[in-house]
């Protein structure tokens, strides 16, 4: 099985339960949750920030692994 896609972006809105719009390259938006290892040691995002996702390859939601 092939590697997940991995790409920058930075984070546009916060919505409810920690999802959050995050811009992808120029004009790309995603829906990303944040990472079970972030919410387990509290790393906090806010709009604004630099992360790094995780795309689904079947074109869902993106998950937020780092950020930067």
């Amino acid at each position: 099985m092939s590697e997940p896609e991995v790409v920058e972006g930075i984070v546009d809105e916060a919505l409810p339960n920690t999802l959050f719009r995050v811009k992808i390259g120029d004009d790309k938006l995603v829906l990303a949750y944040l990472a079970g290892k972030m919410r387990l040691h509290r790393i906090k995002v806010l709009v604004g920030d630099r992360v790094q996702v995780q795309l689904d390859p079947y074109g869902g939601r993106a998950r937020i692994i780092r950020r930067i």
